[in-house]
């Protein structure tokens, strides 16, 4: 079986030779060693041997944006400034936003060594910016499915694994507007506002989905985001209130055309679980085992496995830092819990990957280890 026709298979539910196995973003197509930018961590040589590994070895899911051209111009843009400067190495952006008397700043920072980019001012600083903000011009949809960065990527993967089409989902643009403390009093004390705010772009969302869902129909998708209203963020009811009435319709466009939803949710899920399965989602991930989350794998497959194809559970951090001995009995208990009893399927898989510029060995040890249990598990078969 090779690895695209196992990714197929292991979305709809059927027999598979083995499990499924990822590396998440670390795929082996998008990590460019000859990339000369100060910023790409891949050209350090220690991940040479990982991203031979995940090009050679993994079963690849690598993500494409689900993305419109050709569209109405966003109102935004005409009235959004950016300035871009480096201080010690570290370069900082700026979006500054004027419209009447108001003046909205957002500013970003990227270090050369962390394969990040923070956000260390927000627009938003609180109710009162919100509500100015919902006076600013609104985006409207339109435009047709840019389709063309998604071919070439499954052209070139071949047989070795598929394309994940990949959408922010309401809450996740909503919640990025405020820092995480402001969000989460906003979105509680606010209820009305912040329906207001989900409903801005519930209205891009809804449409650009359907149209690159139609476009490119029968691939799998990450819809991330529903993480911000899970505990201890918001109460449950919020989940439900901020997620499944959202995310619902994102899911069922996906799914109407033959495609395979799949939530991204770190941390505590136990409370949440009913509401994920609730928007009719065939994925899940990553299922982040205790102390990070709050369930284990077996509970999740044996209560939901039926419905969905489970993604995890192995937590980035223990890639880094577990002896490899140790991270072995988790990797074991990953492939025994997330293929127990009866379930739709399972892909073996982390919660992140590393980001910073050195890999170390011991991580590369561990990344090895994964592939020589899945290996021994299809040779069991």
């Amino acid at each position: 079986m090779n690895r695209r026709a196992r990714l197929m298979a292991t979305l709809r539910g059927e027999p598979v030779d083995r499990p499924a196995v990822s590396f998440y973003e670390i795929n082996g197509l998008d990590q460019r060693s000859d990339d000369p930018s100060p910023f790409n961590i891949y050209s350090h040589p220690s991940w040479a041997p990982l991203i031979e590994l995940a090009r050679t070895q993994t079963d690849r899911i690598v993500m494409r944006p689900a993305a419109l051209r050709d569209g109405p111009a966003d109102p935004l843009t005409e009235l959004t400034s950016v300035e871009q400067w480096d201080e010690g190495g570290t370069r900082y952006e700026r979006r500054t936003i004027r419209s009447g008397r108001r003046t909205f700043t957002s500013t970003t920072r990227r270090d050369p060594d962390v394969n990040t980019v923070w956000t260390v001012e927000h627009f938003l600083k609180g109710p009162e910016d919100l509500k100015a903000w919902l006076e600013l011009p609104e985006p409207q949809p339109g435009g047709a499915a840019e389709t063309e960065r998604v071919l070439a990527a499954e052209a070139q993967l071949g047989n070795t694994g598929i394309v994940m089409l990949d959408t922010a989902d309401p809450l996740c643009i909503a919640a990025a507007l405020f820092d995480l403390g402001t969000y989460t009093v906003v979105a509680t004390t606010e209820p009305r506002l912040f329906h207001r705010l989900l409903e801005r772009y519930a209205a891009i969302l809804g449409p650009r989905t359907a149209a690159v869902a139609l476009a490119l129909p029968g691939r799998l998708w990450r819809i991330y985001g529903p993480e911000y209203a899970s505990p201890p963020y918001l109460h449950p009811r919020l989940f439900r209130e901020y997620v499944v009435r959202y995310d619902t319709p994102m899911v069922q466009a996906i799914q109407a055309q033959g495609g395979f939803a799949r939530i991204h949710s770190h941390g505590r899920l136990f409370a949440i679980l009913d509401d994920i399965a609730a928007t009719g989602c065939t994925g899940l991930d990553p299922i982040e085992p205790p102390p990070q989350g709050d369930v284990e794998l077996a509970y999740v497959r044996q209560r939901y496995g039926r419905q969905m194809v489970l993604f995890g559970n192995l937590e980035a951090s223990d890639i880094e830092n577990l002896p490899t001995d140790e991270f072995a009995g988790k990797v074991r208990r990953a492939l025994r819990e997330g293929t127990a009893g009866e379930g739709r399927g399972f892909v073996l898989m982390p919660s992140a990957c590393p980001y910073g510029r050195v890999l170390s060995p011991l991580a590369l040890a561990n990344y090895r280890k994964m592939i020589e249990l899945i290996e021994s598990v299809e040779n069991a078969m």
